[in-house]
């Protein structure tokens, strides 16, 4: 185990390159499975969570090759059907083995997936998307899964959830007949999945919308996909470069996925500009609450895309911290995601959390260092920025949940000038 000590107080200056989307990544490497021809996958972000689900997928018969940086390739022939226990409880994405894996051998057992602690993850809408198209499931400890035929229906999704949808795709495309999947998610991951596999054969309309329309073929063939930036790494670093009055620029930022982000982060007084596929986050921003109208207090809440990407809701509020004003937080989508607040208060932060859901905000105030456990990949990351612009040295212990998700985190913040070390506990 590592931890990071960070000397907070430096603004951050420079230029980075956008990582590959974690969470387009993550479904991306398992449909592979979908085909037994070679799929080659760029822009691959080199993280823990993908580390993990390429170990699972060699556990599964699948040979996983490193073609160059950022740049998987991925064979698959014989596939095995259960998912080894140990691997499926590290990573919450573990769960995107049931779709891939039930399409191409009819079963699949999955033990419960790991990840995050974030409050209650339901996976009911994952299984009512397989039962829906034929599949019978049984829980004992693990979930059975199988299926004598997959056939294509009409399923209404009892909620928009991103990993649900992603895995009723994976089944459907190899299932007979026609699926209209509604309700379904549509963040630009899901897109990404969806493109892969058009690339792949399948024949998937409605992309970017609620409602899919998938004709199921019998065989998908090998494809060299390359996925999108990983918006809420963007947006992580756009608020590091506002709360530290620093100056940022990203490339290959994908900016057009971060409209409902300007409209936040503007809320609090920041913005950037675009050029091309790059924006620029200027030094000193204005960094005061743009009230409502009638002078009401702003609310920031999060929202199935496109609304405001909750894994950033951790982001936003630790930048509030530092903005002139008071900001209510309403994360409405995971009960126990603003728990971590307590920290930001015992650091100086001006935050009343009302309930599980709701934080008020009040800024700006100055943190002081302190000693901090990350719970998850976002609140950790939080942690992180919030150290930076602290006054005085931090810990930040259980990073390993931080580079879940961040890639090369500790190289790119030292090329900004972050004072920042990764250290062995």
């Amino acid at each position: 185990m590592h931890k990071y000590d960070i000397e907070g107080g430096f603004p951050i200056r420079g230029k980075i390159r956008a990582s590959g989307n974690k969470n387009a990544a993550l479904p991306c490497i398992t449909a592979v499975l979908l085909t037994d021809e070679e799929v080659e996958l760029k822009n691959i972000p080199d993280i823990e969570d993908v580390r993990v689900l390429c170990e699972i997928l060699e556990a599964l018969g699948c040979r996983v090759e490193k073609a160059g940086k950022n740049h998987l390739k991925f064979q698959t022939n014989n596939i095995k059907s259960e998912v080894p226990e140990k691997m499926a409880a590290a990573v919450r994405a573990s769960i995107l083995f049931a779709g891939p894996v039930l399409a191409r051998t009819g079963k699949v057992i999955l033990p419960p997936p790991g990840g995050d602690v974030i409050g209650r993850r339901r996976l009911d809408t994952h299984f009512l998307a397989l039962t829906a198209l034929g599949a019978h499931v049984e829980v004992d400890g693990k979930f059975s899964i199988t299926a004598n035929k997959l056939v294509g229906t009409d399923i209404f999704l009892d909620e928009a959830s991103v990993t649900a949808t992603e895995n009723a795709i994976m089944a459907a495309v190899l299932a007979e007949g026609k699926t209209i999947l509604r309700n379904a998610a549509s963040e630009p991951h899901v897109q990404d999945l969806c493109n892969m596999l058009n690339g792949m054969g399948a024949k998937i309309t409605g992309i970017g919308s609620n409602i899919l329309y998938i004709d199921g073929v019998k065989k998908l063939h090998s494809v060299s996909y390359s996925i999108g930036a990983d918006f809420m790494e963007v947006g992580s670093y756009i608020g590091l470069a506002a709360v530290t009055r620093g100056e940022l620029e990203i490339t290959h930022a994908d900016p057009e996925h971060l409209r409902m982000c300007k409209i936040a982060f503007g809320k609090l007084g920041i913005h950037w500009t675009v050029e091309g596929d790059s924006l620029y986050v200027p030094p000193n921003q204005p960094m005061k609450v743009i009230s409502d109208m009638g002078g009401m207090i702003p609310q920031i809440d999060d929202a199935p895309w496109p609304g405001f990407p909750p894994d950033l809701t951790s982001i936003i509020t630790v930048v509030a911290t530092q903005v002139e004003g008071t900001v209510l937080i309403h994360e409405k989508m995971f009960e126990s995601r603003m728990f971590f607040v307590d920290k930001l208060i015992s650091m100086g932060a001006g935050i009343i959390l009302c309930d599980p859901h709701r934080a008020v905000v009040t800024g700006r105030r100055v943190l002081s260092g302190s000693d901090l456990v990350s719970p998850d990949v976002r609140a950790g990351m939080a942690m992180v920025i919030a150290a930076l612009c602290a006054q005085g040295k931090s810990t930040i212990h259980n990073v390993y949940q931080i580079e879940r998700g961040y890639e090369a985190l500790v190289e790119k913040l030292s090329s900004l000038g972050a004072q920042i070390k990764r250290v062995k506990e």
